[in-house]
């Protein structure tokens, strides 16, 4: 995507060799280590535009198919095509200079029996499909992603369960290590990919999973990324000098911005990357709550929070923004604006020298059709392709992505926003389907909802009884079904009322009385924005330093709605006292 930053492409003198070598061998060993000498700042803009092969050798069928399926039952699990030769050469032609492949692993292990070992045919196929993307020249990540979520290993009340989970990871990368360390620079691997964080708590393998605290799990993180660092050096041959790929936590940007996270010790110099995804807003790029996208606020929003990876850019750290997208319509059809939010995106990176790699499932880019779906969006990525801006320096580059960037928020439409002497009353709301919105996140955004819903909001002038409420009548649904998150927030409450308390008197849901299942607590998350959950399920204990009606913690809940009983939601309003606490 960027190129000339480092002069003319390096790679361009020893392709045909280095390509004949490489196929010759059948496996990637031959390719010579034209990248090898790079920094790994210079790698990441070497890396150009990236896609992930979506929902393919990650499809998890562990627990359905077994370990000893066919390798192509686990490919095509989640409804992709078997990957070939062509697929990744039509990607390269598209613009793509860089593949991501995420790779379940214990599909092809009995690691619940304690044998680590990994099917010899998982990773045969996997080195295939590597080989496909060394063959167009690509730059290819592999990294351990979801898995089943076995991660949660991690966050086992029992302490052999826990070193279970660091015998598990050891000993994959171990295998990993050995069977691609003859693999040229070209081939990167990745630590995890979102489960290292909050998600070292998860269930769905480990029962009894959630003991850790958000600061053992940093601590945990940062332990698992150097295993892995440690790992990969060990197993000798070009691994020594691999470049290696550190996944954030949670692979968050704030989350990885946080002084918690600590990079891994490297016995190589200046090999490590750092990996974050880009999905906001999740209502835009995940699912399909959010149509449209593009107000000036929307523009520097991605612009702000796509500039502090340059944190680790400053430190000698390549960024690889992993994963970023934008959600279809229900019916296929690209989003509005899905052609402006990843050109800016784009621009982003070129800006600063990081590498974006396009989460897809033959979304953007249909792989059966072996194209593209929007003429637009392709044009585009044609453009910002490495081969595209070849004959650019990267002060070229970097100028033009500027120019680009404030043109493109200086002609921005203008967004609702709250003044700082305005508190603000809202109804934050996200459906279990997540296909209904309102204003989710602790500023307040009338503009970001779905289509249809109407709102009531009320200005907050100090203590007193105000009522907020949604109307889902008029979406497409017309209705809410149940809840995955919502919360009473008030815009500007802790800066404007600090120490009040907003006590819920009455919630209704489609006209009727709702049955609180608890005591409602006031909080903040930003020290800006008060909030009142009323259904958070990702708060799992009720935090220090609550403020609630009778100054007591006891039976506040972040969960005053049942997800299970709540159906679906026409309607649904709060009303509350608001006054200073005790």
């Amino acid at each position: 995507m960027r190129s000339k930053r480092l002069g003319k492409r390096i790679l361009s003198v020893i392709t045909v060799c280095a390509l004949t070598l490489g196929m010759m061998t059948g496996c990637g060993a031959g390719k010579k280590d034209a990248a090898s000498d790079l920094t790994a700042v210079e790698l990441a803009n070497l890396m150009g535009n990236g896609i992930n092969l979506g929902n393919t050798m990650e499809a998890y069928g562990h627990k359905s198919l077994g370990v000893g399926a066919d390798v192509s039952a686990y490919e095509t699990l989640w409804g992709q095509p078997e990957t070939t030769q062509e697929m990744i050469s039509a990607m390269k032609a598209a613009g793509f200079d860089s593949l991501r492949i995420p790779v379940a692993w214990t599909n092809a292990m009995n690691f619940e029996s304690g044998d680590y070992t990994i099917g010899e045919d998982y990773l045969k196929r996997v080195a295939q499909i590597v080989d496909y993307a060394l063959n167009e020249d690509m730059y290819v990540i592999v990294n351990d992603h979801w898995d089943g979520s076995w991660w949660g290993m991690f966050g086992s009340a029992s302490e052999e369960t826990r070193a279970e989970a660091m015998d598990l990871y050891v000993s994959m990368w171990t295998q990993i290590a050995e069977y691609f360390k003859d693999y040229s620079a070209h081939l990167i691997f990745e630590s995890a990919n979102e489960e290292l964080g909050n998600r070292l708590n998860d269930t769905d393998i480990a029962a009894d999973s959630g003991t850790l605290s958000q600061e053992e799990c940093y601590e945990t993180t940062n332990r698992i990324n150097q295993a892995f660092v440690d790992t990969v050096r060990a197993a000798g041959g070009k691994n020594t000098n691999r470049f290696l790929l550190i996944a954030g936590y949670g692979t968050d940007i704030k989350s990885t911005c946080d002084s918690r996270f600590v990079m891994p010790t490297d016995t190589a110099e200046n090999k490590l990357l750092i990996s974050v995804h880009y999905y906001n807003p999740d209502g835009y790029c995940i699912n399909t709550s959010l149509a449209t996208w593009g107000s000036r606020k929307d523009y520097e929003e991605q612009n702000e929070m796509l500039a502090m990876m340059t944190k680790f850019t400053e430190q000698g750290y390549g960024v690889i923004i992993g994963e970023y997208a934008v959600a279809l319509n229900e019916d296929g059809s690209v989003k509005e604006n899905t052609c402006e939010y990843l050109e800016n995106l784009l621009y982003n990176c070129d800006l600063n020298g990081y590498c974006p790699m396009l989460w897809d499932c033959s979304s953007l880019f249909n792989r059966r059709e072996l194209k593209m779906i929007d003429d637009d969006i392709a044009a585009m990525y044609l453009a910002h392709s490495y081969e595209a801006q070849s004959s650019m320096t990267q002060d070229e580059v970097k100028e033009a992505a500027r120019a680009a960037l404030d043109e493109t928020v200086a002609n921005a439409v203008e967004s609702t926003s709250l003044a700082d002497d305005t508190a603000m009353a809202w109804i934050m709301y996200n459906s279990s389907d997540w296909s209904m919105l309102y204003s989710v996140g602790d500023v307040y955004d009338p503009d970001s909802k779905t289509a249809g819903v109407v709102a009531t909001d009320v200005e907050v002038t100090g203590e007193g009884t105000y009522t907020v409420s949604l109307d889902f009548t008029g979406t497409d649904a017309g209705y809410a079904d149940s809840v995955v998150f919502s919360a009473l927030a008030i815009g500007n409450g802790e800066t404007l009322f600090p120490g009040y308390v907003a006590n819920i008197t009455e919630i209704l849901i489609n006209g009727e009385t709702y049955q609180m299942k608890g005591k409602p607590y006031t909080t903040s998350d930003d020290g800006i924005c008060t909030r009142v959950n009323l259904y958070n399920g990702w708060v799992t204990s009720v935090p220090d330093g609550i403020r609630t009606v009778d100054g007591s913690p006891n039976y506040a809940t972040p969960n005053l709605l049942d997800s299970e009983t709540l159906g679906h939601v026409e309607t649904i309003s709060v009303t509350f006292n608001y006054a200073p606490g005790r």
